[in-house]
């Protein structure tokens, strides 16, 4: 029997975020898992150097003990972040920074475009944002819509409601922003482009047990899961339970 994690406190409670990350940090599988998402981070952001990097809802991971230079943040006041803002309001001069990274923070923006209008204003020419984010795949819509706590509404508006920041969400604002509603993002933000929008990890994320739940599989079968989705690549469009977004300022 898999053991369950039970927070005693309320979703949006920042202790509660605090426990997320504690139990990222004591699950080797998952820990794993996202040091290779943060490593994603890396090798697209690093090597613009005019500029800060952000990250943006640092308080439940810990993307700077990976990579020290980034400037943590968060919309809760966390003793483990560098800076306490709204995406939707940033605390940056016009082209301050070189790159913007989020991990499951874009579907919990109520008002993602005015987010994306920060990330014209602050970014230098050439700058990126990079997103790892809930996929819109038919594998995810089931799993998503069935088994996850967040909403996922794909035929959704581009807003959702404001006040609770981790439990007021759209799971499906990526796809709806990027993909569904592409020709506005063309119109809405001349500056910003999408390089790629790119489905994966079918299978990582469920096997680690997430936050919830005890890994299914012990560590030392990481290597072997991976390789495993690297052979069923070609289906993640089909199948990928999350997508990484690459825009950049133009």
């Amino acid at each position: 029997m898999f053991k369950k994690y039970k927070i005693a406190f309320d979703l949006d409670d920042p202790k509660t975020t605090l426990a997320h990350r504690d139990i990222i940090l004591q699950k080797p599988f998952l820990k794993r898992l996202y040091h290779d998402w943060y490593n994603v981070f890396i090798l697209k952001t690093t090597h613009i150097k005019n500029g800060k990097h952000l990250e943006i809802g640092s308080g439940g991971g810990f993307y700077k003990d990976v990579y020290a230079e980034v400037v943590t943040s968060d919309i809760l006041n966390l003793p483990n972040v560098d800076k306490v803002f709204s995406a939707e309001e940033m605390p940056f001069n016009e082209n301050e920074l070189a790159s913007i990274v989020m991990l499951n923070v874009f579907h919990h923006i109520p008002k993602p475009y005015l987010f994306l209008k920060e990330a014209e204003r602050t970014l230098v020419k050439g700058g990126k944002v990079i997103m790892i984010e809930p996929a819109n795949s038919a594998l995810g819509r089931f799993i998503y819509k069935r088994f996850h706590h967040e909403p996922f509404d794909e035929k959704g508006g581009r807003e959702i409601e404001a006040g609770n920041p981790l439990s007021n969400s759209n799971q499906a604002l990526p796809y709806i922003y990027f993909e569904r509603d592409l020709n506005l993002f063309k119109t809405q933000f001349k500056a910003l482009k999408i390089n790629s929008v790119k489905y994966h990890s079918p299978l990582m994320y469920v096997i680690s047990g997430g936050v919830s739940r005890s890994a299914m599989l012990p560590y030392f079968m990481y290597g072997f899961v991976k390789g495993i989705e690297w052979l069923i690549a070609p289906l993640n469009k089909h199948i990928g339970l999350f997508c990484t977004i690459e825009l950049e300022k133009i």
